[in-house]
This record gives structure tokens, C-alpha cells and sequence, in this order.
């Protein structure tokens, strides 16, 4: 028999012998059973196999059936684009929509610097007349500095609110000199301290004593002394026993004298002068404050007391009720809303009905011009960094503040910027033109920092024409920088009188300066916030700034055979961001220690993104944050996976509720808190002192421990 026989008598018709045409006719038609091969036996391990096969297959052509050839050659060319050219892709994709802002004009409240009112026609000594137009070189005074010092001058006490950068030091500093060096009896060095000044921080110490040491310069025998965390105590010690004239302070570093320098005593105080009131309250020392009045009290209850202020809050009201008596309440901008009561009325009409926050309105300086602009969390690194080149190295050379809400965030960004923009991509450029030849100097002030090394950069950025300051809100309050130009808001302030404290540092005695808020697309309400705050800011857009890089070709993409583009192309405006951002991403991921940092810097902007008060969860939520988007502005290529004591949008656990800044602000029972928090950048720095201490101490038992153990 062949070997086809038995298959083929099972077509029944079919002859017995056939030719072998015809097999494949049969083979062939749709009406026969094509013939079968024999084969072995079926065994379970092989089924398995073959259907696993035949579900890949089918995978495969699915999937290949889904996309039309043209898309996938598309997509596998811009794929091979994407690997030849730029490591990060996705910078510009699926970034929320950029809301239109629409908001109506409002007037805002400005206040007018200068007068022309010289200071000789008051009733001053002569010398110090001299002094204030030479070595200060001020010919006429401000607004606040004529309603205050006539006021002072008859000794009375005065609750002074006025605009940041008017001037508010002078206001109290000439007649304090005026009235000490008129006394009858000549004041000795020994005899301790006539006038005692608190402020918020040692920075604004320094500067307020710097100010007072200019104006007593034809007056020797009156010595002026300061009191600050992170210097030695003894040194201050040894100087208040030789004796200190107008002592001042930050309230914690004096409460530790009080409790702990037996020399320090104020029988002889004649003035008190509390300024930047509301910031010394809201970071918590009203317990301090009130240990220092209750000092005063107990040895001398007359005095003349002052306090002075950018903004009036509940804090200063119940303050000034403790410690003033029968006080003249000074206010500029009160007085320029009432020349504009008419006009004001019926937009006070209009916002009696919405539920906002108090309506306090704030005044700005007059030439002070104010910007926002709407940044998707991808793009705020290459923004920020596009901006800073655009402002201190290819237009004129300016003076920029960057405010940041966190320690951690300033050292990041400080390395950042330091090795990227003004390192190796420094050296990189050919030096062709003046553009490339221009270095950015970069500093950093926060609390973590060592108060040397404070003192150095604030006194370096002072004298300094140029420079950039990434910084925390320790540089927000009072302190005097000239030239500055423009002020950067990275982080959005907690309160719109925390973003007028911010701007002050710029447009300051009548100069002209710009600010720029940062904000996401979610927090586009805050600035209908401001305007209901009578703050008008104008909008910059994003693609503007981004368009600077078209100025400099080491962002320019290197393809071959491209040509250099004069023009600005949106889609090459693009390239050249992701060229900046591949470049912060190589440099965060080149070792684990720069990884660390960035993840600890995107963990303390969570931390203070969940601090913000109550009243502005509706803009500033955790939940609208997109956390691998955020961490793209980090430099880090993916959202991490260890935060897990975050409280993320994905995180669904409860977590205990933590100190919030709001419930700070509004009650003072728990300030204790805050301060505890914030020692470190606002007040003595006497915590760390002890602390230090007694370290020294446990290592000093745990070595005698350690010799006596062995016998």
C-alpha cells in the first residue's frame, strides 16, 4: 500500500489509484478535505506552546492592524529624531491649558515718596543736619520722615504704617539721635541703655545699626551696640559691661541676656522702637515681646514708644494697645485713600458682597512696575533660568532677588544655576562678543547658613552693581538693597501683605524696579486676589521669555547640516528649552548626591505648598499639583517613589495635621510652635547655642564613662 492509501479511500468516489494531478486538484478544491501529513502525537507541553504562539501572533497583528503604515513610519522617524538629538523628551507635552486672565483695571494705592521739605526746617542740631546731607546724602524728606519726626520730637508715641522702602528708619533714628545728644546731663557709655530697638532679623540688625552709626557720627560719647544670634556671648557680654547707649536687638538673643547677663538692666531707657511690628509677631515672639516690656516695666514705666510697620494687622493692634500710650497713628496710605474716597466708593460697594479675605488694601511704591506669568510645573526651571539670562546677561546688567519659600530649595537651585549657567556651558562658548564675556554672580542668604557667612554675602551683594540672591523670606523685611532692579517670586507669597514685603526690596526711596509672581496655570485666582487688594500686575508671557535663548547658540540643537536661524521659530524656541533642561537633568543625575539634593528640595516645596493658610486652599492645593511635573523643574527625569511622607495627590493614607502657617497667623497661643520652627533664620540663635552645649557636655560624659568602665 502507498503511502497516501488510506486517506485517500475516505473521499469515496475517488478511483483507487489516482494520478498526481489530480491530488493536487483535490488539494486544491474548496469542497475536499485537503489531505493530512501524519504526525506525532499531541502532548500537553506542546498545546501549551502553540497556543502561547498563536497569542503573540495575534497580538501582533493586532496591533499592527490599529496604526496605518504612514503614522508608524511617522511616529518611528520623530522616535529616531528624539534618540539622535535630545535625551528629554516631553517637555511641551501634555502641559495644562494657560488660562486668559480677565480681570478689571483697579486703581491702586500709591503713596509719594519724597516731599519737598528739607530736613533744616526742622528744629535739628546743626551737626547732625550736616550729617544727613553728607555722609547720607539726602537732601529732602519722605512723606512718612516729615509726619513722624515732629510727631517723635515732642515726645509722643506714634503707630507709623507706611509703604516698604519710604524710609521708616530715618522717621524714628533722627529725633532718637536728636533727643539723646540734647539731654542736659552728658550720657556716658557706662551708664547702659537710653533707647532699645527690636527687629525681626539680624540682617535688618545690622543694617538698622549701620544707619544709626552714621547719623551719631559728631556725637562720640553715644555708643551704639548689637545684639544678634549666631555671635559669641561673651563678646557681648564683655560689651554691655562696658555699656551700650541705643541697644539693638532681635527679641530673642535679648530675652536670653535678660534670663542670663546679670550687667544688662534698662533703668535709664527712655525709648522703645519695635520696627517691622507685624513680622516680629508673625514669626512668634510675641511671648519674648512681652517678656521684654514686662522687663522695662519693672525698672522704668515712662518711656516713649514707637512702633513702626508696612502693614496693620490684628497682632499690631493688640501690641501697640500693651505697649503704646495714647499713641498718634501715623498711616500714608490712609490718607491718600481718603484724597480718593470718592472714586473708591463704588468698587467698595461692589466688594461688600463677595466673601474674600479682609480687604486691606496696600500701598506700593510709585515707580514700581509689577508683572505675572502663568508657568506649566514642567517649564518652570528653563523659565526661570531663560529669564535670569535674558535680565543679567543679555540686556543691561541688573540686580535680581529670587525668593524661594524654603532652605532647601535656595541651595538646590543655587548649585544648579551656579554649575549650569555660569559653568561649564561658560566655558563651552567661544568668546566672540560681550554677551559671552559677561560672568553671573550668584549668592544665597537663608537661615540654615552660618551667621558669618550671612553677614558676607549680605554686605557682598550691598556693595555689589550686579548679582542675583536666591533667598528666603529672611530677606523680605526691611532691608535696604540699592540698584536692586527686579524681584522674582518663585514661590507665590502666603498673603498678599508677605508679597508687598517682597516687592519692597525693590523701587525703593523713589527708584524705579519691576517684580515678576510666578505662578502655575492652577493659581491663576491669586491674581484676581491682588487686585481685590488694589494690586494691579500685568501679565508676561511664557513664550517671550523662552524666545531670550534664540540670543545664545550653546542652546542651539546640532543637527547636521543645520544652519544658524535668525529669526524666532517657535518650534526651534523649543528645542533650545529642552537643550537647557537636558542640560539641569545631566547635572542633577551625574551622582547620587546631586539626586538627594534634588529630591530633598521637591520634598521641602511640598511641605510649603501644604502650609499655605486656609483661606487660600482654594488656589494653592496639594491635589492640583501633578508631582512628575514638579519633579521635572527639579531636574529629576521622574516623579520619585520614596516621599512617602508626603502628602502627595496619589497618597491616600491620613496623616496627622500639622502646624499650619495659617492658624499661626491668626492665633497667637500657638506661636510657640512657629518659633521653634523658624530660630534658625529670624531670631537669637540661642537654641542652637544650648544645644551645642549640651552636646559637649553628653560627649564629655560618654569619654569619662568610657575610661571608667574598664577596672
Amino acid at each position: 500500500m502507498e503511502e497516501g492509501g488510506p486517506l485517500l479511500l475516505n473521499l469515496g468516489s475517488a478511483p483507487r489509484r489516482q494520478p498526481n494531478a489530480l491530488k493536487r486538484k483535490l488539494q486544491s478544491s474548496p469542497h475536499g478535505n485537503p489531505p493530512l501529513k501524519r504526525k506525532p502525537k499531541p502532548s500537553v507541553n506542546n498545546f501549551k506552546k502553540r497556543v502561547a504562539e498563536t497569542g503573540t501572533r495575534e497580538k501582533g497583528r493586532s496591533s499592527k492592524r490599529s496604526l496605518p503604515k504612514k503614522q508608524l513610519n511617522a511616529n518611528q522617524n520623530e522616535s529616531q529624531k528624539s534618540k539622535l538629538f535630545i535625551k528629554t523628551s516631553s517637555l511641551f507635552r501634555n502641559n495644562p491649558d494657560i488660562p486668559e486672565i480677565h480681570r478689571k483695571a483697579v486703581q491702586q494705592v500709591q503713596e509719594n515718596v519724597f516731599t519737598t521739605d528739607s530736613f533744616s526746617q526742622l528744629d535739628l542740631h546743626p551737626h547732625l543736619i550736616a550729617t544727613i546731607t553728607t555722609v547720607l546724602k539726602i537732601c529732602s524728606m519722605t512723606s512718612v520722615q516729615k509726619q513722624t519726626i515732629p510727631v517723635l520730637l515732642q515726645g509722643k508715641d506714634a503707630l507709623v504704617r507706611s509703604q516698604t522702602g519710604s524710609g521708616k528708619t530715618l522717621a524714628y533714628g533722627i529725633p532718637l539721635v536728636q533727643s539723646l545728644q540734647g539731654m542736659q546731663s552728658k550720657i556716658q557709655r557706662s551708664d547702659g541703655p537710653y533707647a532699645l530697638v527690636l527687629v525681626p532679623t539680624r540682617e535688618l540688625a545690622l543694617q538698622t545699626f549701620d544707619t544709626i552709626q552714621k547719623l551719631l557720627k559728631p556725637f562720640t560719647w553715644i555708643v551704639p551696640g548689637v545684639l544678634m544670634g549666631g555671635e559669641k556671648r561673651k563678646s557681648e557680654k564683655a560689651r554691655l559691661r562696658k555699656g551700650i547707649n541705643i541697644l539693638i536687638s532681635t527679641p530673642g538673643r535679648l530675652v536670653d541676656h535678660i534670663k542670663s547677663t546679670e550687667c544688662i538692666h534698662f533703668r535709664r531707657t527712655q525709648w522703645l522702637i519695635i520696627d517691622e511690628a507685624d513680622r516680629i509677631l508673625d514669626l512668634g515672639f510675641e511671648k519674648d515681646v512681652t517678656v521684654i516690656l514686662n522687663a522695662l516695666n519693672a525698672e522704668r514705666e515712662t518711656r516713649q514708644n514707637v512702633l513702626l510697620s508696612a502693614t496693620l494687622t490684628e497682632g499690631v493692634t493688640r501690641l501697640a494697645d500693651i505697649s503704646l500710650n495714647d499713641p498718634i497713628r501715623i498711616s500714608i496710605a490712609d490718607e491718600i485713600r481718603e484724597s480718593l474716597k470718592p472714586a473708591l466708593q463704588t468698587e467698595k460697594e461692589a466688594n461688600s458682597s463677595s466673601n474674600r479675605m479682609d480687604q486691606e488694601n496696600f500701598a506700593v511704591p510709585e515707580k514700581l512696575k509689577q508683572y505675572f506669568m502663568m508657568v506649566p510645573s514642567k517649564l518652570r526651571l528653563v523659565t526661570l533660568a531663560a529669564f535670569v539670562l535674558e535680565k543679567c546677561k543679555y540686556e543691561k546688567q541688573h540686580k535680581m532677588i529670587i525668593f524661594f519659600s524654603s532652605c532647601e530649595q535656595v541651595e538646590f537651585h543655587y548649585e544648579l544655576l551656579v554649575n549650569v549657567l555660569s559653568g561649564e556651558l561658560e566655558s563651552e562658548q567661544p568668546k566672540r562678543s560681550s554677551v559671552s564675556s559677561v560672568q553671573l554672580q550668584f549668592l544665597r542668604l537663608h537661615g540654615n547658613m552660618e551667621q558669618e557667612e550671612r553677614t558676607e554675602v549680605f554686605q557682598e551683594f550691598l556693595k555689589s552693581k550686579t548679582g542675583i540672591l536666591l533667598c528666603t523670606d529672611v530677606a523680605a523685611r526691611g532691608l535696604d538693597l540699592p540698584q536692586v532692579t527686579w524681584i522674582v517670586q518663585y514661590n507665590a507669597p502666603a498673603s498678599p501683605a508677605e508679597y508687598i514685603h517682597r516687592i519692597g526690596r525693590t523701587a525703593r526711596i523713589g527708584c524705579h524696579g519691576n517684580s515678576l509672581l510666578v505662578l502655575a496655570p492652577s493659581e491663576a485666582e491669586y491674581v484676581s486676589l491682588l487686585a481685590s487688594h488694589k494690586i494691579n500686575v500685568s501679565e508676561i508671557k511664557m513664550e517671550k521669555v523662552l524666545s531670550s535663548l534664540m540670543k545664545d547658540d550653546r542652546f542651539r540643537l546640532r543637527r547636521p547640516g543645520s544652519k544658524k536661524s535668525y529669526g524666532v521659530d517657535p518650534q526651534e524656541v523649543r528645542e533650545r528649552a529642552t537643550v537647557l533642561q537636558t542640560q539641569f537633568e545631566n547635572y542633577v543625575h551625574s551622582s547620587e548626591g546631586t539626586i538627594r539634593w534634588a529630591k530633598k528640595a521637591l520634598q521641602s516645596f511640598l511641605c510649603a505648598y501644604t502650609a499655605y493658610p486656609r483661606s487660600l486652599k482654594h488656589i494653592f492645593h496639594i491635589k492640583s499639583i501633578h508631582l512628575g511635573h514638579v519633579a521635572k523643574s527639579f531636574g529629576l527625569r521622574d516623579a520619585p517613589q520614596n516621599l512617602t511622607t508626603l502628602p502627595t495627590a496619589n497618597s491616600k493614607k491620613k496623616t496627622k495635621p500639622r502646624a499650619k502657617r495659617s492658624d499661626l497667623l491668626k492665633k497667637t497661643h500657638g506661636k510657640h510652635r512657629l518659633a521653634e520652627i523658624l530660630r534658625s533664620e529670624y531670631s537669637s540663635g540661642m537654641d542652637t547655642g544650648v544645644s551645642k552645649v549640651k552636646k559637649k557636655k553628653k560627649k564629655k560624659q560618654t569619654k569619662t564613662g568610657d575610661q571608667q568602665i574598664p577596672v
